[in-house]
């Protein structure tokens, strides 16, 4: 079996219930767009800004540094992931862009707000499963979220990963 595999299946243990299926996969891309919301309010002067392209500046931040991380590791595990996740970070990164464009809100209040909520959520579907949540086991789960998000989607679009 994968090492992939092996993680999902872990992960899927605290995740049997179809109320916090559901949960999960409306709360974690949401915590992950909020986090890298968060992120890419750190101030880094214009230190990153000097390493892409002008019409690439705004993206120029902590939360993509992050992203750049973590599609290393996807792409360690999983090919199809690796694709899936850097297709919705690209998401992620016009979504948290455009609120910045449309001044609605300070974006730390929009971010802070979806991730406290998001939290919440999560919470209330694993005190439902009656089951911890698995990162409290291990760090590497809240990496191994996303992915499992991603791998039932791609088994219902018939994509193997």
């Amino acid at each position: 079996m994968k090492k992939i595999d092996t993680l999902l299946a872990e992960y899927g243990e605290s995740h049997q219930t179809t109320f916090n299926k559901i949960v999960h996969y409306f709360c974690v891309p949401a915590i992950f767009f909020s986090l890298i919301g968060l992120l890419s309010l750190i101030p880094t002067g214009e230190v990153l800004e000097y390493f892409v392209p002008q019409a690439m500046a705004s993206y120029a931040h902590v939360g993509s540094l992050v992203i750049i991380l973590g599609l290393f590791y996807y792409l360690r595990l999983s090919f199809p992931l690796f694709t899936g996740m850097l297709l919705f970070s690209t998401l992620v990164l016009k979504g948290i862009h455009l609120l910045e464009m449309l001044n609605y809100a300070p974006i730390w209040v929009i971010m802070t707000s979806i991730f406290v909520l998001a939290w919440i959520a999560q919470f209330i579907g694993h005190n439902h499963e009656g089951k911890k949540p698995s990162f409290l086991k291990d760090i590497q789960f809240l990496m191994i979220g996303p992915a499992w998000t991603f791998s039932h989607l791609f088994k219902a679009l018939g994509v193997k990963y």
